[in-house]
């Protein structure tokens, strides 16, 4: 088996991993070519991604055999039985390593801008290169996470020696390798395309979507403070912010709303996915159909947006009892602060007098085998005083589980957007670029 590029490389990992999705993951590519593997894994587990910055130590003489590898944080890997077989001596592999941790140094400020490090404290660390030959880079690199605090390390290539366990022993807690060929030699072999990765390719992949912090402060129900789980991506150079409302019975980690988050971001918004309730919260049903605290908590969490992107416009996609929230939030919003709305799904009839306060534009999206929500949606647009439209998706039932609908609703949803958000493609006004 061999693959495509390393890219294909990266989905086969990822599907390999995909029992990770629930953890805390934080991916790290290695530098260089194992950073574009990684961003298709972070990308199928909806993780931050961040780059491992590790170097080789040639022996002097013939650079491309290994004597050891170094990475950050002060990491690193000798191979004692290389040295010895090639008579290096201490001072010979001390000028080595010297000159390899500038190079390492200046790498890692070209690659992250002089951003700080993703925080590794308490997570997972799902350490990702394009492949492993002697395993000291990805010792290096796994050592490294070890030190910055995670709380599991895991290590995952596409293609590796058959013991490549051996020679990774105790730096990683899971190794992950979809192929393991006998007849390995190196790891090009197994590539159509092995080119060199480029800096500029690695500082792409890593702008591709900045990770954030997602703990969304809130005012719980006896008045004290609480926190929200949530997951908030913007790529660089973002024209707005997409902020998904799930409804009862679901979570930020909805599968329909992910996949339609995934269509924002690539045309170019951010996405923040939150619980609109904690779990002690959600245990009691009637929070779950709760209009009115759900509506607060959309409110608390749009503050909190604006704090860390003022200059973002945002849009709410509100799912069946979310969409009643977000049109209630946009209605008590007296500052235009949220431009667009959409509705899949959605009972917007649940924001009941609210209707005629939203402004801001509002596209219905039904099933058109949903035929009651398809008459409540009728209803409700008529007691909506903004611009609206209803549109229905032939076909599709109540969830757009058919073929094709889901990915109707995420093309209708981004065409609004795009058309109702300042700054974005079609819209009004500029943004600067997100930092």
């Amino acid at each position: 088996m061999t693959f495509v590029n390393r890219l294909d490389a990266g989905r086969r990992v990822a599907a390999a991993v995909a029992h990770l999705r629930d953890e805390d993951v934080v991916v790290i590519g290695l530098s260089r070519g194992g950073v574009p593997v990684a961003a298709e894994v972070a990308k199928a587990l909806w993780a931050p991604l961040d780059v491992g910055v590790v170097r080789k130590l040639g022996v002097p003489f013939q650079p491309e055999v290994a004597m050891g590898a170094i990475g950050e944080d002060g990491a690193r890997v000798i191979n004692d039985q290389v040295i010895r077989g090639a008579h290096i001596t201490d001072r010979e592999l001390a000028d080595v390593e010297r000159t390899e941790r500038v190079e390492l140094e200046r790498r890692a400020h070209i690659y992250r801008g002089g951003a700080r490090r993703l925080s590794l404290r308490g997570r997972t660390a799902l350490v990702v290169d394009d492949g492993m030959a002697t395993g000291a880079s990805a010792r290096a690199a796994c050592r490294s996470a070890r030190e910055r605090g995670a709380a599991r390390v895991v290590l995952a290539v596409p293609v590796a020696p058959p013991d490549w366990t051996s020679r990774v022993g105790r730096d990683a807690d899971e190794m992950i390798c979809p192929q393991t060929p006998v007849d390995f030699a190196a790891v090009g072999q197994f590539y159509e395309d092995f080119a060199p990765t480029t800096d500029r390719e690695v500082i792409a992949c890593l702008r591709h979507a900045r990770p954030e912090p997602g703990g969304i402060p809130v005012e719980d129900l006896a008045g004290g403070q609480r926190t929200l789980k949530g997951e908030l991506l913007v790529p660089v150079g973002a024209t707005g912010v997409v902020m998904f409302v799930h409804g009862s019975g679901s979570s930020r980690l909805s599968p329909r709303n992910r996949m339609v988050a995934e269509a924002m971001r690539q045309a170019g918004f951010g996405t923040l996915l939150f619980d609109l309730l904690t779990g002690e919260e959600e245990s009691d049903r009637a929070n779950v159909f709760d209009t009115r605290l759900l509506a607060r908590r959309l409110r608390e969490a749009t503050d909190w947006l604006r704090e860390r992107h003022p200059e973002l416009p945002i849009g709410y996609f509100g799912a069946s009892t979310g969409a009643a929230a977000a049109l209630w939030a946009a209605a008590e919003r007296d500052d235009d602060a949220i431009a667009a709305v959409v509705s899949r799904g959605g009972r917007p009839d649940l924001a009941g007098p609210r209707l005629s306060a939203v402004r801001a534009p509002t596209l219905l999206i039904v099933g058109g085998r949903d035929e009651t929500v398809i008459e409540l949606n009728r209803r409700a647009q008529e007691r909506l005083r903004c611009e609206t439209r209803l549109t229905v998706v032939p076909g599709a039932t109540h969830l757009f589980e058919e073929p094709g609908a889901l990915s109707e609703v995420a093309e209708l949803a981004r065409d609004w957007f795009l058309a109702h958000l300042p700054g974005a493609a079609g819209g009004s006004g500029a943004v600067e670029e997100a930092a």
